[in-house]
Order: structure tokens, then sequence, then C-alpha cells
């Protein structure tokens, strides 16, 4: 059975993109769920699959996530992998399709947990919000705070991968994008998404646009109700593949799985820095910074 891809509410799990591509596994918040009980379902998740690979947004709140932590602890389980994504919630339901698509891959579980920081940095997540008076995730001058008190206000902000804020205006710039070819998840709040639909995803070249229901925990994550999400992505998993199987692989020191980049996604054990007096032509370049590499 493949790697079992899990997060943290229903919202975050998109339907498939193909026959192929499996559905992950849902992490209950405590509320919804007795300890007991979750405990027993990941017990089986792991027997069932060998690993979990659980991706979960920032703004999830600390009791749900103490709680995932005390379950990996209670079971003893080095077979579970708790990554936690600064990309906002559309971002990371996104991040988890694509690790999905390939866990059906001949990958290792190391190899997928650790490819989430790779992928993410491959996901132009955004949103437009009425008001950036709360916004702490993405940094916002004190003009823009002045601005947002004026009246029809708009801002197009982009988290990730590299931040960006910028009034929506006749005279306005345009958020820069990828320039690679896309796909885009547009999730209708209590803003219009008319802006990205009919700006944005032309000016990046969008081949598609899908909607998508509003996650959940997004107002939190943008600290405004008042805002329309949106995500640009790879979504083909041959160049998903190729990106991943580009990538030098690495043995992981501690828990001995197979990892890209500079960290462990199981243990989140770093690799340890490289031998000087090593010969540099041996080894898969411990300690080096995970690459970011364009689809060609």
């Amino acid at each position: 059975m493949p790697t079992v891809i899990a997060s943290t509410s229903a919202d975050l799990v998109l339907p498939p993109t193909d026959q192929q591509t499996p559905t992950a596994a849902v992490i209950q918040a405590p509320e919804a769920q007795p300890l007991e009980t979750a405990l027993a379902d990941m017990h089986v998740l792991v027997e069932q699959h060998g690993y979990v690979v659980v991706v979960y947004p920032a703004s999830v709140p600390t009791a749900h996530e103490q709680r995932m932590f005390a379950i990996r602890a209670m079971l003893e389980s080095d077979r579970i992998a708790l990554l936690r994504s600064d990309l906002p919630p559309l971002g990371v339901a996104v991040l988890v399709r694509q690790l999905r698509q390939l866990s059906v891959c001949d990958f290792s579980a190391g190899v997928i947990a650790s490819a989430a920081r790779l992928l993410a940095h491959y996901v132009y997540a955004g949103a437009v919000l009425n008001s950036v008076t709360r916004l702490d995730r993405v940094p916002v001058d004190l003009r823009s705070h002045a601005k947002s008190w004026v009246p029809g206000s708009q801002f197009a902000v982009l988290a990730g991968p590299n931040p960006q804020l910028h009034r929506i205006g006749p005279s306005a710039g345009i958020l820069s994008g990828p320039d690679f070819a896309t796909q885009m998840l547009v999730a209708g709040g209590q803003a219009s998404t008319d802006w990205v639909t009919g700006t944005l995803a032309p000016a990046w070249q969008v081949h598609t646009v899908h909607e998508a229901a509003l996650p959940a925990d997004s107002p939190r994550w943008w600290g405004t109700p008042k805002l329309a999400e949106f995500a640009a992505f790879l979504p083909d998993i041959s160049v998903l593949y190729q990106l991943v199987a580009s990538v030098r692989r690495a043995r992981c020191h501690w828990c001995s799985l197979e990892l890209i980049g500079d960290r462990c996604g199981f243990c989140s054990a770093p690799l340890p820095l490289p031998d000087p007096e090593a010969d540099p032509g041996q080894g898969a370049g411990p300690g080096s910074r995970l690459p970011v590499m364009r689809p060609t």
C-alpha cells in the first residue's frame, strides 16, 4: 500500500486529479474525536500503509497540533511525519493533493515527506482581502495598514513563495507570478473572485481556473472573513515526479530514512555538516540548502 497522506480538515482534501490519486486521511480535532479513538485510527493507518505523512497549515489551533504530537508519542512510532506548512490553507490543500499524487509513485516515504518543502516553492498562494489590519503572516507596511481603513479598499496578497502585497486599483501593479505553466484554484469567501479570474489569472497565463470551497481555516489565517483565496500550482504528475526525482537523495543519520533537501521529514534531523577532509566528489552533498528548480 502507498504511503498515506493526511491533513487536519476534510476541506483540505481536494477532489483527486485522476483515478490513481488516492484520497487523504483526516486527523480530527480534539473536540471532534476522543483520544482513544484517535489513537486507534492512527494505529490502523500505520499498520495498513506503513507510513503516515500529515500536512497541516500553521493556523491550526494549538490543541489540535498538540493532539497529533501526543498521538505520535503515545504510539511510540517513528513512521508518522507531522509537517507544518506556512502556506495558507488553500495552498496546503494543493500541496496535500500533490503528495497524494506522488504517493503512488516509486518514491519512499522519506522522500515523499521531505518533498513537501520542495513542492511548496511551486505553489503561488494568495488572496484578495478587503483589509490587512489583522494580517500577520505576510509583511504589511504602515501605509497599507492605513489604506485598509479607506472604504472599498481591496488588496492582492501573495503569501508564497515570495510574499507580496498590492492595493488593487487602476494604477496598481500586478503580483509577480510563476514563470511556468500552472492551473489555479479559486475559493470565494466574502469577497468577489472577479479580480482573480479576470485580471490575475490572465496575467499569469494560467491554463485553467477551477473553483473550490473556501477552507474553514482561511479566515483565521488571513485575519479576515472578507477574502477570496487562490493558489496556482503544477498540475501535471509527470512534472512533479521529475522535480522530486531530479534532487539528490541522502540517508537520514538518525532514522535511516531516505530524504531530499537538508532535513528529514519524519524525525526533523538535519543533515550533518560535510566533512572538510572528505572527497567533494563523493556523497550527496549533505548540509546543502534545499534546491529550488524550475521545471522545463
